[in-house]
């Protein structure tokens, strides 16, 4: 059974790098764009997943077309949409389409509080939920191999451990097949389900993988170093676990690891961290993702020859995922790039016949209007290279200089990359340079610099973040006195410690549902991520022990009579990482200073705002906010 790798749905797009401290291309001139309202820009579609039907004349998909995620079907050979749900309320996520028939399995949680569950669309339309147990979080993880059951975790016994079940098609009946009591992840299953890969997190980089033997429960330990592994499939034989690991150096390979005398081999390496690799379920195939300076590069070779697969050139867009009929002589691919959304195609292996399904830009957005992004490189405080992502106005130039936003991504640990952001486009489009940072401690830049943050947040990737202002700054296009900080949880995390612990750098900060109070964070992160809680506390500090108090002293809450500049803070009242009250009481705080603050609250979003009218409120009020206080002239009206 080849698990769905996560590495599908966290996919990095690409964009050229050049290192250096300023900018080295020619002079701008200032062109002439048209401006576009958030309700055009947001009238772009996003659209994910992609499973072929058992004849392969269809895809299922999830769209946002109709303002909140739903799910349909699309002929393979192009053509209309066909709706499968049309919930206006809460959002439906498609997983899959049955092994055999057209049965469709899919998820929904209560407007992002992340209790998912699973359900089944009948043939004749009705649906039924799998899934039933109140307040338990289930999550698919992959069809058996046999085709006639599949597996599933969920936290129904206990809400910290997330056990592995098997679910027959026909009846529907769960069986528990692990029992999760210390805290393990679980990253694969044989296909003869006799064995599991299991990890424990020992930091937030490193952790230690297992083969479980199911009927057995013997567990062996693979790993003899500490360092990041993580478990990819298990051969179809098998006789070997496929696993990445940077125990040898700075970025993840591939390795082998043989379960009949416990040797390890090297099967692929590159310069760049290897996220993810599986091998297709026919074996024709093995296809790999690789990290390339945020640039999700993929790699699809032969299985039997070696030789890698010949793909459709997309000039300057890159392909982002794939994934294969149960034949295995289509192919889909999402292709996309920075200044446009993902559009989805099909492509025949035989023929070469490469068909695009879908059309997310907006028909009244000229591609031409959009900005592509570039990757630079600066120096921070120490001497340590930084690697940002910039988006610069058309319509900047020498003698139109423009204000900037310094852009800092989620976290701790993740990874800003090129990929169609609509908030940073609108942005940029009405004349904003924004710079996305990766300060030290975000992830595909090697485990050194990934691990140079532990237990320094606030510190020194603060000052990674004021070097990015200072870059702009330099920049002959930028207005050097409106240069503003955002970002979204550990970003909004930065742009309160930007406001709070260097409060003269940054002109405005516009907080999306970040943490303030990291001891409550701490304390109250959701029951399900029991496996990673260590880790996470290794990294940013224990709250039950004396590093609380550090992290009172990074926390925000605890220092807000020390901001002075205007603040927003947008925040859903749904979401189970970063709590509303976060975002109450830094606003409250705030205001005692006489400082102007916004507060934008959403009852039904969690992390992450998916509904398009609360993103196109969301996103107006931003540009509406740094108009007012940064830029200095009336908002933008339609």
């Amino acid at each position: 059974m080849k698990k769905i790798s996560a590495v599908c749905m966290l996919i990095l797009l690409f964009f050229s790098c050049k290192n250096e401290t300023k900018q080295s291309h020619a002079k701008n001139t200032a062109q002439s764009v048209k401006q576009y309202t958030i309700e055009q820009i947001m009238d772009n579609e996003r659209v994910f997943g992609g499973s072929f039907s058992p004849d392969k004349s269809k895809l299922l998909i999830t769209s946002n077309r109709s303002g909140i995620y739903n799910m349909y079907t699309i002929p393979t050979t192009g053509g209309e949409y066909i709706p499968v749900t049309e919930s206006d309320s809460i959002s439906i996520y498609g997983i899959s389409f049955f092994p055999e028939d057209e049965r469709i399995l899919y998820r929904m949680d209560n407007n992002g509080d992340e209790i998912f569950h699973l359900f089944v669309k009948n043939l004749d339309g009705s649906s039924k939920e799998l899934t039933t147990q109140e307040g338990a979080r289930a999550i698919f993880f992959g069809w058996a191999k046999d085709k006639k059951s599949f597996f599933y975790q969920s936290n129904e016994r206990d809400k910290r451990y997330m056990d592995l079940y098997e679910m027959d098609l026909e009846t529907f009946s769960p069986k528990r097949i692990y029992t999760d009591e210390k805290g393990y992840g679980i990253s694969a299953i044989s296909d003869n389900k006799q064995f599991l890969a299991l990890s424990k997190n020992i930091n937030t980089n490193d952790s230690d993988l297992f083969v479980y033997e199911i009927p057995s429960k013997k567990l062996t330990k693979i790993n003899t170093t500490l360092s990041g592994n993580s478990a990819q499939e298990f051969s179809s034989d098998h006789s070997a676990l496929f696993y990445t690991t940077d125990a040898d150096g700075e970025f993840a390979s591939l390795m082998k690891y043989n379960l009949t005398d416990g040797t390890h081999e090297k099967v692929l390496s590159r310069s760049w961290d290897i996220n993810g690799s599986y091998i297709t379920d026919k074996g024709t195939y093995r296809v790999t993702y690789i990290n390339e300076d945020a640039k999700n590069v993929i790699e699809i070779t032969e299985v039997a020859t070696g030789n890698k697969l010949d793909l459709p050139d997309f000039d300057n867009q890159s392909i982002t995922s794939v994934g294969f009929s149960s034949d295995e002589t289509l192919m889909r691919l999402y292709v996309g790039g920075s200044n446009t959304p993902s559009n989805l195609y099909v492509y025949d292996l035989n023929t070469k016949k490469l068909t695009q399904l879908t059309n997310t830009l907006n028909k009244d957005v000229k591609l031409e209007d959009m900005v592509s992004a570039k990757v630079i490189r600066y120096k921070s405080f120490d001497g340590t290279e930084i690697p940002a992502i910039y988006y610069l106005p058309k319509q900047a130039s020498e003698t139109n200089k423009v204000p900037a936003m310094v852009w800092v991504h989620g976290g701790p640990g993740g990874q800003s990359t090129q990929s169609f952001r609509p908030l940073i486009q609108y942005l940029v489009n009405h004349g904003y340079a924004v710079l996305a940072v990766n300060n030290r401690g975000s992830s595909g830049y090697g485990k050194t610099f990934y691990k140079m943050d532990d237990q320094n947040h606030g510190e020194g990737d603060l000052q990674d973040c004021v070097e990015g202002k200072n870059w702009l700054a330099m920049q002959p296009e930028i207005d050097s006195d409106k240069i503003g900080i955002m970002g979204g949880s550990y970003g909004g995390y930065m742009t309160m410690a930007a406001l709070t612990y260097a409060p003269e750098e940054f002109d405005v900060g516009v907080n999306i549902y970040g943490v303030t109070n990291w001891i409550r964070t701490l304390k109250s992160i959701p029951p399900w991520w029991e496996s990673f809680k260590d880790a996470l506390y290794l990294e940013l500090g224990n709250p039950h022990t004396t590093d609380s108090v550090r992290l009172k002293r990074i926390s925000p809450l605890f220092h807000t009579d020390k901001v002075t500049k205007p603040l927003m803070v947008l925040q859903g009242a749904k979401d189970p990482r970063v709590l509303q009250v976060e975002s109450d009481e830094i606003v409250a705080g705030v205001k005692k200073n006489g400082v102007p603050v916004e507060y934008v609250l959403f009852d039904d979003e969690g992390h992450g705002f998916v509904k398009k009218e609360n993103q196109i409120e969301a996103n107006s009020r931003i540009l509406q906010f740094l108009d007012k206080h940064l830029k200095g002239k009336e908002p933008f009206k339609d």
